[in-house]
């Protein structure tokens, strides 16, 4: 079984929860990056609106999901994570990278965002990257 960190930067499958047909925008970014760069294991675009994006099959939610998930990608409005970081819990997501900014750094509001979205992941025993981050960089796992 692999453990710690081994799944953060070496993990076999990925879901991108935002992920976009647009390419100017995070979620296109990120999972243009993903296919291009050649990734090893499975990507799992999450987009409640597409069928595919590059080629993928999207899914409406992380919920949908055939496969175990070691690490997602949040490219969603802050106001969309509470829900999405349920259902990262909820299915076992192991790492979660919070792309997504307006939390603590917009004041009061989104701090008290953030203190609930970082509750649930506790709670869930996710682990979380972020808010506000722009993710990691594992050259062996082709993961930028």
């Amino acid at each position: 079984m692999r453990e710690g960190l081994e799944l953060l930067f070496n993990p076999s499958s990925v879901a991108l929860i935002g992920a976009s047909k647009d390419m100017w925008k995070s979620g296109g970014f990120f999972l243009r990056s993903l296919v291009n760069h050649g990734f090893g294991g499975q990507v799992y675009p999450v987009n409640p609106r597409e069928s595919e994006i590059l080629g993928l099959r999207t899914y409406p939610s992380v919920l949908d999901i055939p496969g175990e998930i070691d690490l997602a990608i949040m490219t969603i409005p802050a106001q969309a994570t509470e829900q999405a970081m349920l259902e990262c819990a909820q299915k076992g997501v192991k790492f979660v990278i919070l792309h997504t900014a307006g939390y603590s750094e917009t004041g009061d509001e989104g701090s008290e965002l953030e203190d609930r979205v970082i509750q649930i992941a506790r709670q869930g025993g996710v682990r979380v990257i972020g808010p506000n981050c722009m993710g990691i960089y594992s050259p062996q796992a082709k993961l930028n």
